[in-house]
């Protein structure tokens, strides 16, 4: 009887020690700095302006492009940490597609990951996408905005507040159309993933594929097995539609950090595998990204026949003379620089 009765209680100090063990292994980890991982706080290097190399009159449905989960979630401890780089490092490196959850309290939106507040607020992420867009006006940003940590069902007039103070209502794609990447360019693209008015695109006009949660690292395999068939889906998808693939999972036994050092890799080696085919994998929403798979998603462009550019000729958006007169005095600049 000592021997059955005693077994529970020698599987409860078993179990209690595996709990202790795993808190120490997500606690105590040395920064990575792999092709398909960074949780370093620099990306390795950086490609600002990427988007300038993308004709004006092709749709941004069939632009591929890296974003990323949880983009302001840099705090908080393993279960809520998702980035390491700051919101400008992202959108520095290429990040184009950005994640952005708040939490609503009397007309205040701070930045949540969960119960995790995130130290900033979203005045803060406005004030950062501006400050980028003026900077770079041949970029456009996609944000996926949704309340978090609050049942309030109603952050449609503080996002509006926050837009008027710390943004302006000129920065946004007013429509629910996908747009060119010639009305794309000096714009925010709100996603809206909230009740209320149009700001801009509705979330779910996208396809989507985010089955994030992975209970254990044994299940990392199915995780990956839905982002590989979105992916596979994707280049033959409709190209008037953004798909929209999150590589990014978590669960109790398998903390985001763990999930992406495993879902990145194989992530990397899939889009080497395609370098040389010409498709469209839509954006592709990663935790902990590196510099290089950031590059590697970036190089996979549509290359469209450039003689039926040419017989098109679109007028250029105000945007896009923006950047080629922007561009033009930066070279201008550097010439006379020389020169002196």
């Amino acid at each position: 009887m000592r021997n059955i009765t005693g077994c529970p209680v020698k599987m409860q100090r078993m179990l209690s020690e595996l709990m202790f063990l795993l808190g120490v292994i997500g606690l105590s980890y040395g920064a990575i700095q792999r092709p398909d991982y960074d949780d370093t706080p620099n990306p390795e290097f950086l490609n600002p302006s990427w988007m300038a190399t993308i004709p004006d009159d092709q749709p941004l449905s069939e632009v591929t492009m890296p974003g990323t989960h949880n983009t302001m979630a840099l705090y908080g401890g393993v279960y809520a940490e998702c980035q390491t780089w700051s919101l400008a490092s992202q959108l520095q490196a290429g990040v184009r597609f950005l994640d952005v959850r708040l939490r609503h309290v009397k007309g205040n939106l701070t930045i949540h990951h969960g119960v995790s507040y995130q130290r900033a607020h979203f005045g803060h992420v406005l004030e950062g996408v501006t400050d980028f867009l003026r900077e770079y006006p041949s970029e456009a940003v996609l944000m996926r905005v949704k309340e978090e940590f609050s049942e309030t069902y109603d952050i449609y007039g503080a996002v509006v507040d926050y837009i008027n103070r710390y943004a302006h209502w000129d920065l946004l794609w007013h429509s629910r159309l996908v747009p060119t990447m010639g009305e794309a360019r000096g714009k925010l693209i709100i996603l809206q993933d909230f009740s209320g008015p149009d700001l801009g695109m509705r979330y779910g006009s996208m396809d989507i594929a985010d089955n994030w949660r992975v209970p254990t690292l044994l299940h990392v395999e199915e995780k990956w097995q839905s982002v590989y068939e979105h992916l596979e889906a994707a280049p033959t998808g409709n190209k008037a539609q953004i798909f929209l693939t999150y590589s990014s999972g978590a669960g109790v036994f398998a903390y985001p950090r763990a999930v992406a050092q495993r879902i990145n890799a194989q992530l990397y080696d899939y889009l080497r595998a395609k370098t040389d085919l010409n498709q469209r994998l839509g954006i592709i929403c990663m935790d902990f990204p590196a510099a290089p798979i950031i590059q590697m998603i970036i190089d996979f462009q549509l290359k469209v026949d450039v003689k039926r550019r040419q017989a098109f000729n679109p007028i250029p958006s105000k945007a896009s003379l923006k950047y080629t007169i922007s561009s033009l005095r930066e070279k201008m600049n550097k010439h006379f620089n020389l020169s002196v």
